[in-house]
């Protein structure tokens, strides 16, 4: 495989994440990924088609509806291309069974593609999930003990009693 034809697939890795996926540009899918396309989401969904890749991202907008990703790094080989990716995005919706407060989320993960006839047919986005639901879970923080003007909120007694000789 010639290095122009490898420089096409990595082209092609950016489109599928800059232009399908972060803008939402779905009448290009013919133009990037095959009609039967495989792929594993790193949040537990695999879809098959077109439709089923494009649902998925869908669904995942609804949750983030900011949802970025950030192509770091790829490298490429042949007909496969692994991409090192950054997601960011505010949940505004549920997810893994939490409930959403508004919290952005960073979280970094690879995506594995393997290209046919100059098109992509199977991607693996492989997500740190572990990081994700740990923001995801983040309690929510009282700064309000950080104020030495006043006590923190709800304190009735002291913490500490006076002492006493």
């Amino acid at each position: 495989m010639s290095e122009q034809q490898i420089e096409a697939n990595r082209l092609l890795v950016n489109r599928f994440y800059h232009e399908f996926w972060n803008e939402r540009q779905f009448d290009i899918a013919e133009e990037i990924i095959t009609e039967d396309v495989t792929f594993h989401g790193a949040l537990g969904t695999q879809t098959k088609g077109i439709d089923g890749l494009v649902t998925y991202i869908q669904q995942l907008h609804d949750i983030f509806p900011d949802f970025h990703n950030s192509v770091e790094d790829m490298v490429a080989e042949e007909q496969k291309i692994a991409a090192c990716v950054t997601y960011r995005g505010t949940q505004e919706g549920e997810i893994f069974g939490v409930e959403p407060y508004g919290r952005q989320v960073q979280y970094v993960g690879v995506g594995i593609f393997i290209v046919r006839a100059d098109l992509i047919s199977h991607a693996w986005e492989l997500g740190d999930r572990l990081s994700l639901l740990q923001q995801l879970n983040e309690p929510e923080h009282d700064d309000s003990i950080l104020d030495m003007d006043s006590p923190p909120s709800g304190a009735g007694d002291p913490l500490i009693p006076e002492w006493e000789e």
